[in-house]
């Protein structure tokens, strides 16, 4: 049965609120930096301005288990939408990461970051439905919608994933869900690099149940999810030792020893195509990276030459990310071609044209 938040939930009225807001920033061409509950603050360039949480903007506003749709307001904890759709078993299925108890749902949206499930359902905006956005004017717009087969303004919406809040104020999200699966089983396999990727590739042709694949420290780690017949059969097929779940759990958020603030080298994500070789560069060894999504991102600590690190990650067909604040000097992403740039100057123009919302958070003159 569907549901929707009373009017007197709290954040009714933070919409008219951070509206206001917004006008006044416009007005005053006053530069906003935009937060949840900012626990994704590694995650791009850092930015000057007034700060404008959408924390009180929060509440789940419709849900209906049965169509597999919710809508959610952007202050609103990711651990209680989570636990909402629990009840229900039901899930978010590109399993977010949540870097801490404060984060929220617009956090979610604005970084577009999936965790270890990603290349077995889908990313972020694959998800997204429709998006209510609250713009310089303080006006809300809706795009999109809560079904599927509703396409208005659709590609708007998931234009919002990962633009980092600099397009506009998200103020609520409609999202599809998926049930939650009925058995789930990890396994760890002492394997060496070469012979985890020959048979994650041999794997990837057949329909076996898995919905994550690591490969760290000599070992593969695999997480196999579904039906307790389908787990059980493919569990006792592959081998490998017992994994507990929640090492997942410690992947998707960056919490394991390999992602520890005690190093200080720069923290990279390297996005490549899954059966990509190794980088050919002499002072990285792909063995001590951790290979996430079945090879397709790897992470590692390295000081070596951001562009060095970049070229080869091109010449691969792939991009590299820099994470955490000890990356002083070093841009966060990849820089665009001169003519995607100009796109997203344009873009940017359009949308903020008082260059209001999260300025420089992607690049420094965007």
């Amino acid at each position: 049965m569907a549901s929707t938040a009373p009017t007197d939930y709290p954040g009714h009225d933070a919409s008219a609120a951070l509206g206001e807001r917004l006008r006044q920033a416009a007005a005053e061409r006053t530069p906003l930096r935009i937060v949840g509950g900012d626990t994704r603050h590694f995650y791009g360039r850092p930015v000057e301005g007034e700060t404008l949480s959408t924390a009180e903007h929060r509440g789940i506003t419709f849900y209906d288990p049965v169509e597999l749709v919710v809508s959610v307001r952007a202050g609103t904890p990711l651990t209680e939408l989570e636990a909402a759709l629990a009840e229900h078993g039901q899930m978010l299925g590109f399993e977010p990461p949540r870097f801490g108890e404060a984060s929220t749902v617009g956090g979610m949206i604005a970084t577009g970051l999936s965790g270890p499930r990603r290349p077995w359902a889908g990313a972020v905006r694959d998800f997204v439905l429709g998006i209510r956005l609250i713009n310089h004017e303080g006006i809300e717009q809706r795009f999109g919608g809560q079904v599927m087969k509703n396409v208005a303004g659709y590609d708007l919406s998931r234009l919002m994933v990962g633009a980092q809040g600099s397009l506009g104020v998200i103020g609520e999200v409609s999202l599809k869900v998926i049930p939650r699966p009925l058995t789930t089983h990890s396994l760890r396999l002492e394997l060496p690099l070469a012979d985890a990727r020959q048979r994650l590739a041999e794997w990837g042709r057949e329909p076996l149940p898995i919905s994550a694949a690591a490969w760290l420290d000599g070992a593969l780690h695999l997480r196999l999810e579904g039906g307790p017949s389908s787990v059980a059969a493919t569990r006792e097929r592959i081998g490998g030792d017992d994994l507990d779940n929640a090492w997942w759990d410690a992947l998707r958020d960056l919490a394991l020893p390999s992602f520890s603030a005690d190093d200080a080298r720069p923290l990279w994500r390297l996005s490549l195509p899954h059966r990509a070789p190794d980088l050919g560069l002499a002072e990285i060894d792909d063995t001590t990276m951790l290979h996430d999504w079945a090879g397709a991102q790897r992470w590692l600590r390295t000081e070596l030459d951001p562009e060095v690190l970049r070229e080869a990650c091109r010449e691969a067909g792939g991009h590299a990310t820099c994470y955490g604040p000890r990356a002083a000097g070093v841009e966060p992403f990849t820089p665009l071609p001169a003519v995607l740039m100009k796109y997203h100057r344009n873009l940017k123009a359009e949308l903020d044209p008082h260059g209001i919302f999260n300025p420089g958070r992607l690049y420094a003159d965007l």
